[in-house]
């Protein structure tokens, strides 16, 4: 068992040490290349380009990159914990549908860019929180035992989201359509400082008040009526926690767009790792949806450049081989 501990330590200090490594070849990666051996002139010289590059666009990029990715990777081992089920995302409830619609239906009304960039992220999370509302309202009962009905009616929104964005593709112009369909393949392209930070201190925000319920959700891991009787205030703890991990998805979607399979594939790959005990899942979920992000952004800048992919379409692609490789291997983490 001391073993295992030391193991587990050492894994986070792993992720650590490679979340490191991995945001020294983000800053230095890109158009214009930099080499580590050169980074401490650059930081001398602030008047050089290279120096604005690095200052004005890959460090800001990065943060949001960690902070979306380690946001995402968070929120998605939460609800597979309250939901106790393993194929469950932070984009299974809809969140993703509502925000991407209250995007849609600002650039179709031919107001998205005649009132700030801070109108497209406002309203991408206006309509995850409504998604959010909805799936609450609908969903939780006087009974705990409804959080599968909040799943099922997360998934009938989620259909019911993407058939009005549908419609609002069909009748939108050219260059909306154009607006809307990169906006939703997801970008880390932010301009706003504000945002960004707002998307740091959040992420980190809520990873620390999630590290309060860990007890709670190891405990719930054995059933809601096993957890009653070890003393976890077991609706309150899932309501919470819900309304933490569906809002930090809001403001994920709503600043960067719809990136998938991070809050899926990440938790399932640290749960591998490290186990299912929450106390140390959380951070390696954490740390992991950073890392992975981070470097699906360096290869989405430099795998065909000058030109630039998707960083979400990237996450998609590998996400989705990571899981099948996943669900190829025999045994399953969950039960560990």
């Amino acid at each position: 068992m001391k073993i295992f501990k030391l193991y587990r330590v050492g894994f986070l200090v792993l992720l650590l040490v490679l979340l490191v490594v991995a945001s020294v070849w983000s800053l230095l990666s890109g158009d214009i290349n930099i080499s580590w051996k050169h980074l401490p002139y650059v930081l001398q010289h602030a008047d050089s380009m290279e120096y604005s590059v690095l200052m004005n666009l890959r460090v800001p990029r990065l943060l949001l990159a960690f902070a979306v990715g380690a946001s995402l990777s968070l929120s998605g081992v939460i609800l597979q914990g309250i939901y106790r089920n393993p194929l469950v995302e932070p984009f299974t409830l809809g969140i993703s549908g509502g925000a991407s619609l209250g995007v849609a239906f600002m650039i179709v009304l031919g107001t998205a860019f005649s009132l700030g960039v801070m109108l497209l992220p406002v309203a991408g999370f206006v309509g995850a929180f409504v998604t959010i509302f909805l799936v609450y309202v609908l969903g939780m009962g006087k009974s705990a035992a409804n959080i599968n009905r909040m799943l099922l009616t997360g998934v009938m929104i989620s259909f019911v989201c993407s058939s009005l964005l549908m419609f609002l593709l069909s009748i939108s112009t050219t260059e909306d359509m154009h607006n809307i369909i990169f906006w939703t393949m997801g970008s880390l392209e932010q301009p706003d400082g504000r945002l960004i930070r707002l998307m740091l201190f959040g992420s980190i925000g809520v990873f620390l008040v999630t590290h309060l319920f860990a007890h709670a959700l190891n405990a719930l891991r054995l059933g809601e009526d096993e957890a009653t009787h070890l003393g976890v205030n077991v609706k309150l703890t899932i309501r919470i926690l819900f309304v933490l991990a569906s809002l930090l998805t809001g403001l994920c979607v709503s600043i960067a767009g719809i990136i998938g399979f991070v809050g899926l594939v990440i938790p399932h790959l640290m749960r591998r790792a490290v186990g299912s005990d929450f106390r140390i899942l959380l951070s390696a979920s954490f740390l992991g949806g950073g890392l992975f992000l981070i470097v699906c952004d360096v290869l989405a800048r430099t795998l065909i450049a000058p030109n630039e992919l998707p960083v979400g379409v990237l996450t998609g692609i590998t996400g989705g081989v990571l899981f099948i490789i996943l669900l190829s291997r025999k045994g399953s983490a969950w039960k560990k």
